[in-house]
């Protein structure tokens, strides 16, 4: 996505330096995070080889070759992966310097017809029981280092209400152990995008096959962290359990999680089980908030999996 992003208008003598600077910002401003831009290439890609093979300009894109490029797409994406590809369009544009198609009234119209046709429901990630995380922690292996870093890795994810790039990104460093529990300082974030200032705090369990800190500190004294510089948190161990100082990636986390809860979970069961549980205890918005790091309850109402409705329905306290 590269364009020349120098300031337009009244003519300003600044000195190139000046003038490369604002325009690194100014493409920053626009292109957004890292694995947003990732996902957006992916998507443009597709979209680009469509125009090719059609005879079709990607850039600036007419609202007819935008209308026509997600109409097929609407029978084999859900709706989020299709909104997420028409953003990626748009974004580019934006970064061009081109007015974005997506805004076009016919292709509103489309989307229109598309939502009502297809549905936008999306899949969400499941999310597991208390008393099923608990029978799966007191059954794990520690003596090997790979068991002892998945144990961690698993309850830290869930009582931190953790997405897997923030487990990911991680460092020794970020852990402050009290006798009061454990802090945690996080950087950047979906949430947080620009780095300010973030603490989550664990607590410690009574018994001791289901703490988090416990788990967290055996496996801390484990690691062969340097003296100085960054020392990620979770490592990839190689075969006959050794230690690497490669970062996991988050593919490895759900993988983990799958081999663990079972197929049809996933790495982010471990926030919306968090979110469910809580709210199921008593925890109001707020307070699950100040963990999951969520600006609106808006989404914590989203998060929590509550799909039984003869157990969690307003219809059995009706005193009839």
């Amino acid at each position: 996505m590269k364009k020349d992003l120098r300031p337009s208008g009244p003519t300003v003598n600044l000195s190139a330096t000046l003038v490369d600077c604002v325009a690194h910002y100014a493409r920053t401003g626009l292109e957004g995070a890292a694995n947003t831009q990732r996902a957006y290439r992916t998507d443009l890609r597709h979209f680009q080889a469509y125009c090719f093979e059609q005879g079709l300009d990607d850039l600036p894109t007419l609202p007819i070759t935008l209308a026509a490029y997600a109409a097929p797409l609407a029978d084999t994406c859900k709706w989020a992966t299709l909104t997420r590809k028409l953003a990626a369009i748009s974004k580019l544009h934006q970064v061009r310097g081109f007015n974005s198609p997506a805004t076009d009234k016919q292709v509103r119209i489309v989307l229109e017809g598309i939502k009502r046709t297809k549905g936008i429901r999306q899949k969400q990630a499941p999310a597991f029981t208390l008393h099923r995380m608990k029978t799966l922690l007191r059954g794990m292996e520690t003596d090997s280092l790979a068991g002892l870093r998945n144990k961690a890795l698993l309850l830290l994810g869930f009582t931190g209400a953790f997405r897997r790039s923030e487990l990911v990104a991680l460092n020794v460093e970020d852990l402050s152990f009290t006798e009061e529990g454990l802090i945690v300082s996080m950087g950047r974030s979906k949430t947080n995008p620009y780095g300010d200032h973030e603490e989550k705090a664990i607590y410690y369990s009574p018994e001791v096959a289901l703490c988090p800190i416990r788990t967290l500190q055996a496996w801390v004294g484990r690691l062969n962290t340097a003296s100085v510089g960054r020392n990620p948190l979770f490592v990839r161990v190689r075969k006959g359990d050794q230690l690497t100082a490669d970062r996991l990636t988050g593919k490895t986390v759900n993988d983990l999680v799958k081999r663990y809860m079972g197929p049809s979970y996933s790495a982010h069961s471990l926030r919306a089980s968090f979110v469910t549980i809580a709210k199921l205890a008593g925890a109001d918005d707020s307070e699950v908030m100040r963990q999951t790091k969520h600006k609106t309850t808006l989404m914590i109402q989203k998060y929590t999996r509550l799909e039984n409705i003869r157990q969690h329905n307003a219809a059995m306290n009706l005193g009839l």
